[in-house]
């Protein structure tokens, strides 16, 4: 079974709803009808006479009770409340829904300030990053070709604590959603001390926070990627390797690097990427490339639901 019939699948066995806020955009309200049709979740494609004007009116209250600090000016808060966006991340945050996909017309910017903010971010966790599920076709590498590439959306420039926090939660979510036991490679342009450098110190220290909060990871780094997912490469390299160059979640250094890998392999090796999906908030959400398909919205919704199972 394919990586995305899987994902379906298991979305399907125990139905969750997902609020879609973005119901104007053709493509998330094709994909909300696909979604109810083939059984993959429940969805509240949230149009204009589907928010309660006194529910709004409660949740402004809250939202200004929770952000007054930083937000002083109701009127602020009120024209926030204009876009459906934010009454759907409420929504989330209430438990009236399971989880919040968007960003078919939002930046990644406006769908995370939103979740942040309504839905709220996990004590445990105490960072929102996000990831991409890659589906790469005929690679056997990773998982037969399947990904976690972490952080490509959020942190610019993560410190050690947030890289090891990252990388935690993106195990969390391989092995919630896709059943994989996580093999985590810390990337750099070093392998095991073949370069110096603040950076490569920054993900030795990252390795030990991340084996103190999880001492059972199959965690390594700093690690070249040919030597994380090419077990050829990783016996050259780094013989000792407890991964063996069968990596099947990359822990980026930076954003930078995060974001345009997924995208060379995206365009250049032909993968599907499902994603950004948010780590660390509250409930589960999701984002959207502004440049999403039907398909990419079906699948980001299936991902979402099931996280929340």
């Amino acid at each position: 079974m394919d990586t995305i019939t899987k994902i379906r699948g298991k979305a399907g066995s125990k139905l969750k709803t997902i609020v879609l806020p973005e119901y104007d955009d053709a493509r998330v309200a094709e994909a909300a009808r696909l979604i109810e049709k083939e059984g993959i979740a429940k969805v509240v494609l949230l149009t204009r006479d589907k928010i309660d004007p006194k529910e709004k009116s409660r949740y402004i209250d809250e939202f200004y009770q929770m952000h007054k600090i930083k937000i002083p000016a109701m009127d602020d808060v009120k024209a926030l409340f204009n876009d459906t966006l934010y009454y759907g991340a409420m929504m989330a945050r209430e438990g009236k829904v399971d989880g919040l996909v968007a960003g078919a017309s939002h930046t990644t910017a406006d769908i995370a300030r939103a979740c942040i903010r309504c839905i709220g971010v996990e004590e445990r966790i105490s960072i929102v990053a996000s990831c991409f599920i890659m589906v790469v076709p005929n690679c056997p590498y990773g998982e037969n070709g399947t990904f976690i590439f972490a952080d490509c959306g959020i942190i610019p420039d993560p410190n050690s604590r947030q890289t090891a926090c990252i990388a935690l939660a993106s195990a969390e979510l391989i092995t919630k959603v896709l059943d994989f036991t996580p093999r985590i490679a810390l990337l750099s342009y070093s392998t095991k001390g073949s370069a110096k450098g603040r950076e490569i110190e920054k993900i030795s220290e990252a390795l030990a926070l991340l084996k103190g909060m999880a001492p059972g990871l199959l965690v390594d780094g700093e690690l070249q990627v040919d030597a994380a997912v090419v077990p050829a490469v990783a016996r050259i390299k780094y013989p000792g390797s407890p991964l063996g160059g069968k990596a099947n979640v990359l822990i980026f250094p930076s954003l930078e690097a995060g974001n345009i890998s997924y995208k060379l392999v995206q365009w250049l090796g032909n993968a599907r990427a499902l994603g950004p999906l948010f780590l660390g908030l509250n409930k589960p959400a999701s984002d959207l490339s502004r440049g999403c398909s039907v398909e990419d919205v079906m699948d980001c919704v299936a991902v979402t639901a099931t996280r929340a199972q």
